[in-house]
């Protein structure tokens, strides 16, 4: 690069810019460098959703010097770019030393520390090595300096390893550490400290930080932010569409948003657009490998393999009610008819505990109150609330298999007839679809079983075409508004009844 190009092409910081691959878009939206980059620099760093608050956090951490620091984050959420930003905006007297190899064997990890301080000690034995590496930490300390190991992709290291990392803290004086450690890793490396042998080591963590994911509401204000630093000076329009698109394939995971936003930009520029579009986001995204089928606006959850897996637990349900209702046409009272009936397999559903069902219930009301009115939900299962017991088993079902995080009971009063808001998704052509359950139409308390978030309603029918050609009831979608209706409205006829 010549000196004419370091000239015009600058960054905020002042910096020079290598040349862009993607440099044929540059001067259509008015760039002076791609925007969307997946190199962690600096210059674009994001100080929204916490990431400002987390920076200082560290900072604050470092420089009081005791203990470890641990953040995790899920991969490409933003933790090199953190990383990158304590290292810059450390203090002058802080040395920073890099390990960036996480697979290096406890010997080899002190010689990299030795090599990193400038300290020649090929050949040597470990003990030799710790020797050198305490006495340069002290004389570093008595000038007035600190050094501080940063350890990337820690969740990859060996055991002996991150032992011997907690060992080196054990290098201090009457008062001060002579080497903090910040360790920056996956959200597996938190699983690793939950082990028992790794007990001291997780008590010698001081802070513990965890980067979150970027939400929907603040995509807008990122891609502004990087589009600003990139030299942007008006505002670069993605329309709503395009968002929604890029929000729900990126699963708030930055390093997915710069890659699609970096594609949909070329897209705009194949068209000669000035906005990027639903159609320019939908090209990025099919060109892109991470990207699968959006289960809900939030998470992207375990694939087909938990669609089934539902399935089969909804499955198991239905048999258990099925035998119950087979039961009671041959004669035998259902459990709450008599509470006296001496029907083992109804007093073993009236005795079964319901531990999991009352825990599930508490956590969806509070759930219920946080989402929004249009936000909708898939209804899986419905059945008469006196059958805890199935209740109970779906859950524990479902639990083992794909967790209830996105599974929902509401237990609605019934004494009013099924909301028109619930509907069920057109069926994809030569869809088998089983018939809707007899749940009674007003007077009869049931329980709503209901799974996932979903911000619109292709998202909702995305899922249910997977699940439903095998669901064994219909499935029914609502949204939050509906669900909240029903409750309401049959609390006026529950007090008339002289209802608790």
């Amino acid at each position: 690069m010549n000196a004419d190009t370091h000239a015009t092409l600058q960054a905020p910081s002042g910096r020079p810019y290598a040349p862009s691959p993607h440099g044929m878009y540059l001067r259509h939206f008015g760039l002076r460098t791609a925007p969307f980059g997946i190199t962690p620099d600096p210059a674009f760093f994001y100080p929204g959703n916490t990431r400002g608050e987390l920076l200082a956090a560290l900072l604050y951490a470092v420089t009081q010097g005791e203990g470890i620091i641990k953040l995790t984050g899920e991969v490409g959420s933003g933790k090199t770019m953190l990383c990158r930003m304590l290292a810059e905006r450390l203090p002058p007297h802080v040395d920073v030393v890099y390990l960036l190899n996480p697979r290096l064997e406890p010997d080899e990890v002190l010689h990299a520390i030795a090599a990193e301080l400038g300290l020649e000690l090929d050949g040597c034995r470990a003990d030799a090595v710790l020797r050198a590496l305490h006495s340069e930490l002290i004389a570093r300390h008595a000038a007035g300096r600190q050094v501080v190991l940063l350890a990337e992709e820690a969740q990859a290291m060996p055991g002996a390893t991150l032992e011997a990392l907690r060992l080196l803290t054990n290098l201090e004086t009457a008062s001060h550490k002579l080497l903090q450690i910040v360790l920056f890793g996956q959200p597996e490396l938190q699983h690793t400290l939950d082990l028992p042998q790794f007990r001291q080591l997780k008590e010698r963590i001081t802070h513990s930080v965890t980067v979150p994911c970027l939400p929907q509401a603040l995509l807008n204000d990122y891609l502004a932010c990087r589009l600003a630093a990139a030299g942007r000076t008006a505002p670069l329009v993605f329309t709503p569409a395009a968002l929604r698109l890029l929000a729900r394939a990126a699963q708030g995971i930055v390093r997915r948003i710069n890659i699609l936003a970096d594609k949909a930009l070329l897209a705009a520029f194949a068209d000669d657009a000035q906005q990027v579009s639903a159609r320019h986001m939908r090209l990025a995204i099919a060109d892109s490998p991470f990207y699968r089928a959006p289960w809900h606006a939030g998470k992207l959850l375990a694939g087909a393999l938990s669609a089934l897996m539902l399935v089969l637990a909804a499955a198991l349900l239905w048999q258990w009610l099925a035998s119950s209702q087979g039961q009671t046409a041959a004669g035998m009272a259902p459990p709450s008819s008599h509470p006296s009936s001496t029907n083992p397999h109804a007093e073993a559903r009236a005795a079964a505990p319901s531990t999991l069902l009352d825990s599930k219930l508490a956590e969806s009301r509070d759930w219920l109150a946080q989402q929004g009115p249009q936000q909708l939900v898939l209804q899986i299962a419905s059945l008469p609330a006196s059958e805890t017991a199935a209740a109970e088993t779906f859950l524990q079902q479902a639990q083992q298999v794909i967790g209830l995080r996105d599974i929902h009971v509401f237990r609605l009063p019934g004494s009013v007839a099924s909301t028109p808001a619930a509907t069920s998704p057109g069926k994809p052509s030569g869809t088998r679809q089983a018939a809707p359950p007899q749940a009674p139409a007003s007077a009869a308390a049931r329980l709503a079983i209901v799974y996932g978030s979903y911000a619109d309603r292709a998202s909702a029918e995305a899922v249910w075409a997977r699940i439903a050609p095998a669901s064994p009831q219909n499935i029914l979608l609502s949204n939050m508004e509906s669900i909240r209706k029903e409750m309401k409205a049959a609390r006026p006829a529950q007090a008339g009844r002289g209802a608790p």
